[in-house]
């Protein structure tokens, strides 16, 4: 029995070393591109099928070794913290093959930089409105609503609104309002009482008049509905092509997309803003007949003005130019 025994552990055993010495052996050591050698690297070795097959860290030295590898197709990825993954090619082990995998040579990972474009058009058309809020007219009205360069970038929601608090407490449309109050007083116009009293209630009237038509239809549309509230000077081309364009200007608009489109935030600020002077005016001037001449005659003043842009006021109006 013991002779049997003893027999079957040799056989057992021959037959052990005969199958070991009939596999593969890989060793490697993992280094950066400067030849220092980096430790605790993630070593995966995979199969024909790319799939991982074994895996192990490499030692303090940066040497790995897979044993006992069958006859096959291999290919070898390595990975560490800080530094770009690598991949060898593929490669055939064949029985009993002692093989060195060279090149494992590892790159420091480039950071992934990437560029806001949101963040970089929010600074740009911060910088445009700067430069639209030098632009004055004799070098004293405010004509901050023109874009005479290169088509900007669109405005944000804040600058819109920004631009728009910004011309109406400007001084000079400040000293407009009280003059404007000053003419309907001498016109006896909206039907306020004279004197003292009738002038505040006329000043008070002119200055609800422009800060809900420039708040409504510079800002507040605007944003909503994601249309530039701004007039572009053309400045070039035939007098009617010019013209036609400035007359146009309250009708049709160019969106934050940068398409042409119908102006609904102008006309809607004109509709609105003389809807709104229902609450203050006086009775007797209140009611349909006062919403639409108002309309009318804000979206009026405004195909006016933008003529007198186009062919007048852009020569005397005094602008800094953008840094370089």
């Amino acid at each position: 029995m013991i002779l049997a025994v003893s027999a079957l552990g040799a056989s057992l055993a021959a037959q052990d070393a005969s199958t070991l010495s009939n596999t593969a052996i890989l060793t490697g050591t993992v280094t950066d591109v400067n030849g220092d050698t980096v430790a605790g690297a993630t070593v995966v070795l995979e199969g024909s099928d790319h799939k991982e097959f074994r895996t192990m860290l490499s030692e303090d030295n940066g040497a790995f070794q897979f044993r006992q590898l069958p006859a096959g197709t291999y290919s070898v990825a390595v990975t560490a913290q800080g530094f770009a993954d690598w991949n060898s090619p593929d490669f055939t082990l064949g029985p009993d093959q002692y093989f060195i995998l060279t090149g494992s040579q590892l790159r420091i990972a480039t950071a992934n930089t990437s560029v806001n474009v949101s963040d970089s058009s929010v600074e740009v058309a911060t910088e445009e409105v700067k430069l639209e809020e030098t632009q004055r007219a004799f070098g004293i009205i405010p004509n901050f609503y023109v874009v005479y360069g290169p088509t900007p970038a669109p405005l944000t929601t804040k600058l819109k609104f920004h631009l728009a608090l910004k011309t109406s407490s400007d001084a000079v449309t400040i000293l407009g309002v009280a003059a404007l109050a000053g003419m309907n007083q001498a016109g006896d116009t909206p039907d306020y009482r004279q004197g003292a009293k009738g002038y505040g209630q006329r000043v008070g009237a002119v200055a609800a008049n422009g800060l809900s038509d420039i708040m409504i239809g510079g800002a507040i549309l605007p944003s909503l509905l994601h249309q530039d509230p701004r007039y572009y000077y053309q400045g070039t081309g035939t007098a009617k092509s010019r013209t036609l364009h400035a007359l146009s200007s309250p009708f049709v608009c160019r969106g934050d997309n940068g398409k042409r489109q119908p102006n609904y935030s102008s006309l809607g600020g004109d509709l609105g803003s003389a809807a709104l002077s229902n609450v203050y005016y006086p009775a007797s001037n209140r009611g349909a007949g006062l919403v639409f001449s108002n309309f009318f005659l804000t979206t009026g003043e405004r195909m006016l003005s933008s003529v007198l842009q186009e062919f007048v006021i852009s020569r005397i109006t005094s602008r800094s130019r953008a840094k370089d």
